[in-house]
């Protein structure tokens, strides 16, 4: 069926003859909703493309870089297109192929665990993962935490190029890398003090690879809730892992006000109340 055919009643469209036609019909149907469609494709082939280009070699020494070869997978196993016993089953398959030593593919099979891990808890705790699964170790109490986002993050317009960045990001493509999840987190947790249900929902209403398990228990770790200690950055990090990127084009990096611009123990006094961190 083409989108320009009578539909019954409360059906949608599933056959376009391009990624165009789709776009238009989606903002015919839903004019409300901002954006263009995400560069990311979906659909087993797309998959499967993604699934033969991993390298979980350059995976290990590169993942953390926001220009890393990270396989961005995550999307398809999201929506069952690809299971992790399939991403498993390649993983062995190139280590056969490269004749490569069978550590070289630790860190991607301990993502894999990470992921099954996640689920097996959601399994166990069910809506329990909506709600702090031990005390925050930040020294604040969680009446201090905001139970909204702040206008000027949901609108990328914080005057953090970085933070602005990863927010515009997240907005656009529904896809941010591990790292760039991780620090708008921790900025909207410990600078911004909002409470981590607030970032998780923000997330899962926009991350196409976004599921409650490793979504929330991820907020829960950089917060504390479910981790010995809260998750902190500061610009040395920053600009080590996104190649000096965002700081770059930042005002704030040069005029003194970046709030990364700080030591660790800077930011602990600062953030936590000179709490371990």
């Amino acid at each position: 069926m083409r989108s320009g055919d009578s539909l019954p009643p409360g059906d949608l469209p599933r056959q376009f003859a391009s990624r165009m036609e789709l776009q238009a019909t989606l903002r015919q149907l839903f004019p409300e909703a901002p954006g263009d469609l995400s560069p990311i494709p979906g659909g087993r082939r797309a998959a499967e493309t993604a699934l033969a280009a991993i390298d979980p070699l350059a995976y290990g020494r590169s993942r953390n870089h926001l220009d890393g070869a990270v396989t961005r997978l995550s999307p398809y196993i999201r929506h069952g297109v690809l299971t992790l016993v399939e991403v498993r089953e390649a993983v062995f398959a190139w280590l056969e192929c490269s004749s490569q030593p069978p550590q070289t593919a630790t860190k991607l099979m301990n993502e894999l665990g990470w992921r099954d891990y996640w689920q097996r808890l959601w399994r166990q705790l069910g809506d329990g993962i909506w709600h702090d699964r031990e005390p925050l170790k930040t020294g604040h109490a969680p009446e201090r935490y905001a139970a909204a986002l702040p206008a000027d993050l949901l609108e990328a317009r914080t005057g953090l190029a970085c933070i602005d960045g990863f927010a515009a990001e997240l907005h656009t493509t529904g896809w941010l890398h591990n790292h760039a999840r991780m620090w708008l987190a921790s900025y909207v947790v410990h600078w911004r003090r909002v409470r981590w249900q607030a970032g998780a929902r923000w997330f899962l209403q926009h991350l196409l690879d976004g599921d409650p398990a490793s979504n929330n228990l991820s907020w829960q770790w950089v917060a504390s809730s479910f981790s010995s200690k809260p998750y902190l950055f500061n610009r040395d990090n920053l600009e080590r892992f996104s190649s000096g990127r965002y700081c770059r084009a930042c005002a704030a990096a040069t005029d003194g006000t970046c709030p990364f611009e700080a030591s660790y123990e800077q930011l602990q006094a600062e953030l936590l109340g000179g709490l371990p961190c």
